[in-house]
């Protein structure tokens, strides 16, 4: 039995691997931007219905009783924009993040928005995690200095 650790990779066969971790990473964010956009578009959707249902209309139409008072209806819109705000949000930070992976740029900045993406359990939690791990190895990070030490 042999405990000397994971074999050592040569400079070249190590930039490999990191540049193709950076590439997939990159993918992976602007995928999950467009979760974010898809997740917006089933939210109009779903406040269209809502709305639709809810509607003094509907409740005449349909002899569903009264209609919900009209404070019901607004709540119901201000929670829509609250998470329409946080989809929105989260749809352009990825995107930022997967440029700025592809250039290797802004290192800091998509390790905020990894920790961010933990909070979207599972997808977000998988992606947030691999991203920490091939952005804190030492071979990445030099790959992201530049001359002033902060490209």
């Amino acid at each position: 039995m042999n405990a000397t650790g994971p074999p050592v990779l040569s400079d070249e066969a190590q930039q490999k691997k990191d540049a193709e971790h950076l590439r997939l990473l990159s993918l992976f964010h602007f995928i999950f931007a467009g979760f974010a956009l898809l997740g917006l578009g089933f939210m109009v959707v779903h406040y269209v219905a809502m709305r639709m249902i809810l509607s003094p209309e509907f409740a005449r139409t349909h002899n569903t009783g009264s209609p919900p008072p009209k404070e019901v209806l607004a709540i119901l819109a201000v929670v829509y924009v609250v998470a329409g705000f946080f989809l929105v949000l989260g749809l352009v930070l990825n995107f930022l993040s997967g440029l700025w992976l592809r250039k290797r740029k802004n290192r800091l900045f998509s390790l905020i928005v990894a920790g961010l993406n933990c909070l979207q359990v599972p997808l977000g939690t998988a992606l947030g995690v691999f991203t920490f791990i091939v952005l804190s190895r030492d071979s990445v990070r030099r790959l992201y200095e530049g001359p002033d030490g902060f490209r």
